[in-house]
């Protein structure tokens, strides 16, 4: 593949195909976005192929590239290659790039766009904004997505598309098959096919394959499965990923309250909610956004992290202040100060490794209320013995150390080590298991800043608990 400083003439004749250009053009982007910005502003007719090749690696070129130079190589798009890039970036980023959008052509993208892809980008924009915008679509598209945008973002409402196929009661699965044919002109995806009432009450569920493979004769009814699992409307969008999930489901269809069939969520959207719930819990834990990337705006990560550093301060200041207390034993025993951090540190590896397990089980709701309890004994009980373990080879550490310097028994320097990573290790697992179990219960995302108060909590153990026992030993 041709370097980035080559000019255009070689990069044609070294890269053969659009989706090669794509790639190309995506790495660059990410090394040197200015320079990606550069090449496609004098190769307008390349751009426009790997728009049309490779959505997603342009949409990659657009994060890469930043908002403002985005929103000029959108402009450079007809409206519908332009639509298949929103729907493969952020929904911010697409919102940013059409306020920098005229009207009009902003209302052309939109148009080009599924219902429910249009409504995420618009519920990141400013009320007033999507209004107008709504305002000025035509009024079978505005009113979908007005309804669609009176769901909650993070609800099956907020996550279903309503481009979904739909068959009446009493067909013969020869009639269905019929009626199919035509169908597929205005759906993209028909793995699965609704069967509703006269009122668009859900009655059932066929797969494609189960009509290919019945009779012409049957009726739909048998082919069918009834009472298909549904979610309602309102339902949150983790219930929704654990059922389709749980049932290996291709796509869930979506009620209202009286069980009328309003949508479906696709598995490519609830692999979004999964891969979105993970990333949030993961950001979240450290002490960031899941908005927080490495392409975005240094200002915005600054925001987004500053806050929880500086709240880590004055947390942590409670550590320095109980070491401060034991200046005298650091000094009389400068063994101690090397051993300090192993102990700290085994007990925040082990804590960490309880805190994982524990917002797993959470996100997944296979922690309930009842199960409290039971989780804490449980990682107390592995505490207790990789504790003793560890606690073990921990002292033979400070044991071998302290032979190799004059000063106190190396026993009781092995004893001081021994004990202290036990307790540190015992503490941290249950550490890991309340902070999360505690912050789930009061309301908060258990994993809100959940690595930040354990590492405190088995910094403090860990360095002047520590310094506590060798002052009682030593």
């Amino acid at each position: 593949m041709t370097g980035p400083k080559l000019p255009g003439r070689m990069v044609r004749r070294a890269v053969r195909t659009p989706r090669e250009l794509a790639r190309w053009l995506r790495a660059l982007a990410r090394r040197e976005p200015r320079q990606a910005q550069e090449y496609i502003s004098t190769h307008a007719g390349d751009w426009s192929l790997v728009a049309d090749a490779s959505p997603a690696d342009a949409a990659d070129i657009l994060e890469a590239v930043g908002e403002e130079a985005a929103g000029e190589l959108i402009a450079d798009l007809d409206p519908d290659q332009a639509a298949d890039l929103f729907e493969e970036v952020r929904d911010q980023l697409a919102a940013a790039i059409l306020e920098e959008l005229p009207e009009t052509g902003a209302v052309q993208i939109l148009a080009e766009m599924a219902p429910d892809e249009a409504a995420d980008i618009l519920a990141a924009l400013d009320p007033e904004v999507s209004d107008r915008l709504l305002d000025a679509s035509a009024d079978e598209f505005s009113d979908e997505v007005r309804r669609l945008l009176g769901h909650h973002p993070e609800s099956a409402g907020g996550l279903m598309t309503t481009d979904i196929a739909s068959l009446p009661v009493g067909l013969s699965v020869g009639e269905a098959m019929e009626r199919i044919r035509h169908l597929r002109e205005e759906y993209e995806d028909l793995s699965y096919i609704y069967v509703v009432d006269d009122t668009e009450h859900l009655l059932g569920v066929v797969s494609f394959r189960d009509l290919v493979f019945r009779r012409p004769g049957d009726s739909l009814d048998q082919a069918m499965v009834q009472h298909p699992v549904a979610v309602e409307a309102a339902t949150d969008r983790a219930v929704v990923a654990e059922l389709v999930q749980r049932y290996h489901l291709f796509g869930i269809p979506v009620i209202d309250d009286e069980g009328r069939l309003l949508g479906m969520v696709t598995t490519d959207a609830v692999l979004e909610v999964v891969q979105e719930e993970a990333s949030e819990d993961f950001a979240i834990a450290v002490g960031t956004t899941a908005e927080d990337s490495v392409h975005a705006p240094v200002r915005r990560s600054i925001r987004h992290r500053l806050p929880w550093i500086a709240f880590d301060v004055v947390v942590s200041s409670s550590v320095v202040f109980a070491i401060s207390q034991f200046n005298d034993i650091i000094t009389a025993f400068v063994v101690l100060a090397a051993l300090m951090p192993l102990v700290a540190r085994i007990g925040g590896d082990a804590g960490a490794q309880t805190l994982a397990v524990v917002i797993r089980g959470l996100a997944t709701d296979d922690i309930q209320k009842g199960d409290r309890r039971r989780v804490l004994v449980r990682e107390t009980t592995i505490g207790l013995v990789n504790g003793f373990v560890v606690g073990v080879l921990a002292g033979l550490l400070g044991y071998g150390l302290q032979t190799l310097h004059s000063g106190p028994d190396p026993l009781r320097v092995a004893a001081a080590v021994m004990f202290a990573s036990w307790t540190n290790i015992v503490l941290a697992g249950l550490a890991g298991a309340a902070i999360p179990l505690g912050l789930k219960r009061l309301g908060f995302d258990p994993a809100l800043g959940s690595n930040l108060f354990l590492t405190t909590a088995t910094d403090l153990v860990g360095f002047a608990g520590f310094l506590a026992v060798a002052t009682l030993l030593l």
